[in-house]
């Protein structure tokens, strides 16, 4: 009976010891699960205000170019908080783009053909000439073996508002049933080249067979996009005006007052875009024509500003009397830059020109005679796609010694600074031209 008593006491004093250590590891268990609920509370952020959140500098919000910054021409523009404001107006299917308050002060005008160049690594590859396999060869630098493509991932900012990107499915739509044409000499061609990869690349793949290229000639070229009704053209005519290669002299003859033969198929069109200047300032064996004719009249002389301004005059009279002002929409795109000489020189450039002191070699005195003739045209008033500013900046984006495979091997000889690889610069042309025609 001792014995049995002994026992149970013992027994007893084990139960009482297992209690008492469960609570202790109960109490432990539980002061473990508080730390981790504290722990995971000091893990969840606390959102704040816009506001009240504390800026940071703006070298922060955008990745730099993976080489030594350029200078302030190209620093980036304040982040962008507020949405596009868009007003209706009275067709329900367009909207008008007009830059928040915040953005633009009271007092300054939106021109979207001032500002900088931002670096954007995320705008690289927006077709190749795998994707748009109509693009010229002489503009497809990636094929021809360049090896830098920082020049595909700059992004046009003006400086005191803000465009849409280019959006290809909305420039479709908003263009159906709609004839575009592009006119002019290699530089709108490189353009023409530009839009069709841009609005190609846009329609899915189960869908691209509904649209028809024709680009195998270099004075006519076609996008057909069938689902939408809409025909996008390029056309040959350099000099805007009628190139005489038979003229009964035996001479390549210019003739100022009369328009280009192929003016005819011109007619008609929804969205007119027109260039002219470069093939204007060509000497030696590079000029085209060996004499000018102006109302009848042969002369071997005349002082290229005068000859262009009688030129422009002869498109711009055509342009009244053939242009409906409530159905076509008219574009002139200003003088493309070309960076063939001194510092500008294009040949092993890889970033943007951060020098506002470089000047344009095309002649001022030209470019005076199209911006004033432009002004005074009123019905219908035609649009000057100004990109010449824009442009001067990137002798880092012609195809320079990548215009073929062939070409490497004579680089001070054969450097293309007056075209533009592509995907390239011509792609910012057509965002400006996108947001002149639907959000302005």
């Amino acid at each position: 009976m001792k014995l049995s008593s002994a026992i149970n006491s013992k027994c007893k004093s084990m139960r009482i010891g297992t209690i008492f250590c469960c609570i202790i590891l109960l109490f432990l268990y539980q002061n473990n699960q508080n730390l981790k609920i504290s722990a995971t509370k000091n893990t969840i952020i606390v959102f704040t205000p816009l506001n009240q959140t504390k800026k940071s500098p703006i070298s922060s919000m955008i990745l730099a170019p993976p080489k030594p910054s350029i200078l302030s021409t190209f620093t980036p523009p304040p982040p962008y908080l507020n949405p596009i404001n868009r007003v209706r107006v009275a067709n329900p299917n367009v909207s008008v783009y007009k830059p928040g308050k915040d953005n633009v002060g009271e007092n300054k005008k939106c021109d979207m053909f001032d500002g900088k160049w931002v670096y954007k690594p995320e705008e690289f590859g927006k077709y190749d000439h795998i994707k748009c396999p109509f693009i010229e060869e002489k503009m497809s630098c990636r094929k021809n073996g360049r090896p830098d493509l920082d020049y595909e991932k700059w992004r046009w900012e003006p400086n005191h508002c803000h465009i849409p990107l280019f959006n290809g499915r909305e420039m479709l739509k908003r263009l159906r049933n709609k004839r575009v044409i592009i006119v002019g000499d290699s530089l709108n061609r490189n353009m023409w080249e530009s839009l069709s990869c841009l609005l190609y690349t846009s329609v899915p793949r189960s869908r691209r067979m509904r649209i028809q290229v024709h680009s195998k000639f270099r004075d006519y070229k076609v996008l057909k996009a069938k689902d939408y009704n809409t025909t996008v053209e390029f056309h040959w005519s350099p000099l805007l005006i009628k190139f005489d290669e038979n003229h009964k002299s035996g001479k390549k003859v210019l003739v100022l007052d009369k328009l280009s033969s192929n003016s005819k198929l011109w007619k008609g069109a929804d969205v007119m875009v027109f260039n002219s200047g470069h093939w204007w300032t060509h000497k030696g064996k590079f000029r085209t024509w060996d004499l000018f004719q102006y109302k009848g009249q042969l002369m071997e002389k005349m002082a290229t500003h005068r000859a262009y301004d009688k030129g422009m005059k002869t498109w711009a009279k055509w342009i009244q009397e053939n242009v409906d002002p409530v159905k076509t929409t008219v574009f002139f795109r200003s003088i493309s830059t070309n960076h063939n000489v001194g510092k500008g020189w294009c040949y092993n450039s890889t970033r943007p020109v951060t020098d506002e002191l470089y000047e344009n070699a095309f002649p001022k005195l030209m470019a005076n005679v199209i911006e004033s003739l432009i002004t005074k045209m009123n019905k219908p008033k035609v649009n000057y796609l100004n990109i010449t500013k824009l442009s001067k900046y990137r002798n880092d984006a012609h195809p320079s010694i990548y215009r073929n495979k062939k070409w490497k091997i004579f680089p001070t000889q054969y450097a293309d600074c007056s075209h533009w690889c592509l995907p390239g610069l011509p792609d910012t042309w057509n965002r400006l031209l996108y947001a002149s025609l639907f959000f302005t």
